[in-house]
């Protein structure tokens, strides 16, 4: 499997993860060797493993923490990382996210995670809306 398509999955899972709540698999989807960055919409940038962990420990935990979809995922191959583009779907509101993955071990893991409002989305396109480019 193509990197791209290994960093599409990776974040198909990382978006499962989100809408089941599963802390478990959302704590190894992150990178352990590779320094991480996660900006939550509204929130401060959140550097450390150990403190992106906890960001979603405290998010997938909160009993009032809405559903969420995504569509329209695209990635893109930068160096050793590959970055995925997509958009949020969240009750009443879109928000655009750019996640980034590194391979560790042979497995796509998540580095980074940015995700603010869009005031113009554009529509889903196709089934499951994710492609590599």
């Amino acid at each position: 499997m193509k990197p791209e398509e290994q960093a599409l999955f990776a974040n198909d899972t990382f978006y499962l993860a989100f809408a089941q709540k599963d802390f478990d698999v959302m704590a190894r989807l992150w990178a352990n060797n590779h320094p991480t960055l996660c900006i939550h919409p509204g929130w401060p940038a959140i550097t450390g493993r150990g403190e992106v962990v906890e960001s979603w420990r405290r998010i997938l935990g909160n009993p009032e923490q809405p559903g969420i979809d995504f569509y329209n995922a695209t990635a893109q191959i930068v160096g050793d990382m590959v970055f995925v583009t997509c958009y949020e779907e969240l009750p009443g509101s879109i928000c655009v996210a750019t996640n980034g993955f590194v391979s560790e071990r042979g497995e796509m893991r998540m580095f980074h995670h940015q995700s603010g409002p869009c005031a113009n989305p554009p529509p889903p396109t196709g089934p499951g809306g994710s492609k590599a480019s």
